[in-house]
């Protein structure tokens, strides 16, 4: 992943379901040039903010086994209202379909509640050949997901195992 939207992870059932939350601050360098007098946060970001959620439900549920996240296929987006400067983001993302390398959820972002965005990700997922930088990633994955997880005791100490 090269983006880091989610600040937080709030639930998260393996194989079934994430919450995570991302609280939108002025201070996001993006606002400046995205409507800069009505800001907002872009659509896009919105939807990569769900597909960080995939991929950490994803690693989680595979006892962090792939390198490598790709986000294959986005469908059936929708975008029901703006996010704005002081308001979180919650997102939720849940596993529609698993198979060998590729996996299907749906994805909805709320605000107070009230619907933002949804849509239906699919992530494939795999393992770089070189063993040294598969596992070089996989420390640094566990360490960023233990930050957002912190008050998921029981998943981060699962993960450090």
């Amino acid at each position: 992943m090269k983006f880091v939207l989610l600040d937080r992870i709030v639930v998260l059932e393996p194989a079934k379901r994430i919450v995570a939350r991302k609280a939108l601050s002025l201070a996001e360098e993006y606002l400046a040039d995205h409507f800069p007098t009505f800001p907002v946060m872009p659509g896009v970001l919105m939807v990569e903010a769900m597909t960080e959620a995939a991929g950490w439900l994803l690693q989680v549920t595979s006892g962090f086994a792939y390198s490598t996240l790709e986000l294959a296929e986005v469908r059936n987006v929708t975008y029901k209202n703006f996010v704005r400067p002081g308001e979180v983001l919650e997102i939720e993302v849940t596993v529609r379909k698993a198979d060998v390398g590729r996996t299907e959820f749906e994805g909805l972002g709320r605000c107070n509640g009230l619907e933002m965005v949804r849509g239906r990700l699919t992530l494939r997922h795999g393992r770089l050949d070189d063993a040294s930088l598969h596992e070089k990633i996989l420390a640094e994955a566990k360490a960023r997901f233990n930050l957002l997880a912190f008050d998921l005791n029981a998943v981060a100490q699962m993960v450090s195992q």
